[in-house]
């Protein structure tokens, strides 16, 4: 296992345990920086790191000292500095990087990359159907389904059994290093016990209680952490089939902290989190703060490889901190920070416990969470909810699209396209295809060869006042589209829309509100389940060091996949219960 090795022999060997990293797939080391830039790096900014082996004779001060010094004499300009890991995050010209890369007490230059949410909205995201998606929507079928307040999630790692004994998670902190959090949300009770931004390029988001959240990710991290039990926003704010209190998290009695490392794009630098994973590990008691045992949550990542990460990671494992990162959503190797060591690794999986499509894979994966439809807070008024009806039928799991307009239209249901083309099935493809019959009514588009954004714009250059595109594929369909729209855009199953063509022409309805929930996919939704229950294992067994709990946590989590430790699920599902009892 990744962690088990001493942490003081990592210490000792910091530039060597950042290049020992072991992946399912080869991934680069991080480039030198005279060498092409990576599509990730940010230009102009880099993390230098300092020759350690010289340093014991110095005070902090001193070392301080001289390592901004040597990078003010290179021309640089330093924006963070790193004393403990001897490592500095600087801006620099050609010229300054040459110099400083020249000096004898570097031990590297490397870019500042950037680092990513790791979630997104439910449901099938491209032109192009995926048969394994099917399976991931919740159904009768599922092995896990929602009850009350206690989503999917909450029932496979047994949230109510675990409430029942009184395991919650009094007594540890849970950091989260997102985008932000809506503080004013009903399901956090506004008992945030911390919060800072680190993101210093947006201007007027350092307060949890006002706008900072753009993204929304961060705020349904955190719900899935902390949503208070009967604290939910009431009917006007849910999705179709929630529960009128709203969702529980899996950790309700932590100390929840946000530190806000990602932007309103859901992109942050490594520099940026690192500065907010030090402040995560500064609330430990025996680093300054006022508690126990700090669990860090990380729902981020990216794809190229830090010495300076690494550098960064292990030394906050070695105050006793223990860092959760995503693995990342592409179907590939471990995504970053979650690939190094001192760090846990989560994938994903669905209801059936089965590994999601997208859930990255490898030697770094530790443990999985469920990642598949799940439904959380996101800030007030800013989800959105679909309905649509048909023939006298109001379907289930319609979706809207992004950038869909909001509000409600009834009227004739009319199909858009005529039959013709390669797939002969109601596509209205092609960017100039337009439909007379559409105008004033909601147009009825099949998905299939050509993109949501073409189907759409279609449709409504033709006049329709609501579109409704139905899948051609099982399970739920959820639209990403470029441009915003004024009329509601959803998705619907396909055995609704093709009940639907059998039926026209009818009267139908498409809806489109505002919702304080949304449903969201994503290693990053697997991370805060893993982080929580870590969090509630940890408070009821409060004598074990960070290594001895993941130890206790990989050793009882529910094995999936290949007997024993593997790529797709680590050790398997965690299960905090277990941890605790045994049972």
């Amino acid at each position: 296992m990744k962690h088990t090795r001493s942490i003081l022999a990592a210490t000792l060997a910091l530039s060597l345990a950042a290049c020992s990293q072991q992946t399912a797939t080869p991934v680069a080391t991080a480039p030198e920086a005279s060498a092409p830039a990576a599509a990730d790096a940010i230009p102009g900014a880099y993390l230098v790191g300092f020759k350690q082996g010289n340093l014991s004779s110095q005070s902090v001060t001193e070392q301080a000292a001289v390592q901004a010094q040597a990078i003010a004499a290179a021309g640089g300009i330093m924006t963070s500095q790193w004393v403990d890991i001897s490592a500095a995050a600087v801006k620099l010209d050609a010229a300054a990087l040459a110099k400083l890369k020249a000096n004898p007490s570097v031990e590297y230059v490397e870019p500042d990359y950037v680092r990513h949410a790791m979630g997104f909205k439910s449901g099938v995201k491209d032109s192009a159907a995926k048969a394994s998606l099917g399976s991931q929507n919740l159904s009768a079928q599922a092995l896990y389904a929602p009850s009350g307040e206690f989503t999917w999630g909450d029932n496979a790692l047994r949230v109510q059994n675990l409430r029942v004994s009184g395991y919650t998670g009094t007594g540890v902190a849970v950091c989260v290093g997102d985008t932000g959090i809506d503080g004013n949300h009903p399901e956090f009770q506004r008992k945030l016990k911390g919060f800072k931004n680190f993101v210093t390029t947006e201007a007027n988001r350092n307060d949890p209680y006002a706008l900072n959240d753009l993204s929304h990710h961060g705020t349904h991290v955190s719900g899935t952490i902390f949503a208070q039990l009967g604290a939910g926003t009431g009917a006007a704010g849910l999705q179709n089939g929630m529960d009128a209190n709203g969702v529980v998290g899996v950790a309700t009695g932590v100390n929840l902290y946000m530190a806000r490392v990602l932007g309103d794009t859901g992109s942050g630098s490594s520099s940026g989190i690192i500065n907010g994973v030090n402040w995560c590990a500064a609330q430990l008691k025996s680093q300054g703060g006022t508690e126990n045992k700090v669990v860090i949550s990380l729902s981020l990542g990216g794809g190229s490889k830090s010495q300076t990460e690494q550098r960064a990671y292990t030394s906050v494992w070695s105050k006793g901190a223990m860092t959760i990162a995503a693995t990342g959503n592409d179907g590939a190797a471990v995504s970053y920070p979650a690939a190094y060591t001192e760090v846990v690794g989560i994938g994903a999986v669905d209801s059936n416990l089965a590994k999601a499509d997208f859930s990255n894979f490898g030697t770094q994966v530790d443990l999985v969470g469920p990642g598949v439809d799940v439904i959380s807070s996101v800030p007030l008024g800013q989800g959105t909810r679909a309905s649509a009806s048909g023939g006298g039928v109001t379907f289930t799991q319609v979706q809207a699209a992004d950038l869909t307009g909001k509000g409600s239209f009834t009227g004739t249901i009319v199909k858009a396209g005529d039959g013709t083309g390669t797939a002969g099935a109601n596509e209205f493809c092609g960017t100039t295809t337009r439909n007379s019959a559409l105008a004033g009514n909601i147009a009825l588009i099949a998905r299939g060869t050509c993109s949501f954004e073409e189907k759409t714009a279609n449709a409504v250059a033709s006049g329709a006042k609501a579109v409704m595109i139905y899948n051609n594929a099982a399970g739920a369909l959820g639209m990403t589209l470029t441009n915003s729209y004024a009329v509601p855009v959803v998705g619907i199953l396909q055995a609704d829309g093709q009940a639907l063509l059998t039926k026209l022409p009818t009267t139908g309805t498409a809806a489109v509100t505002s919702a304080d929930y949304e449903s969201y996919n994503g290693t990053s939704m697997a991370t805060p389940h893993v982080s929580a229950a870590a969090a509630v294992v940890w408070a009821a067994k409060p004598t074990l060091t960070n290594t001895q709990l993941l130890s206790l946590l990989t050793s009882t989590a529910k094995d999936l996949g290949t007997a024993g430790k593997d790529n797709n699920f680590g050790y398997g599902l965690v299960d905090p219960l277990k941890a605790i009892t045994g049972q």
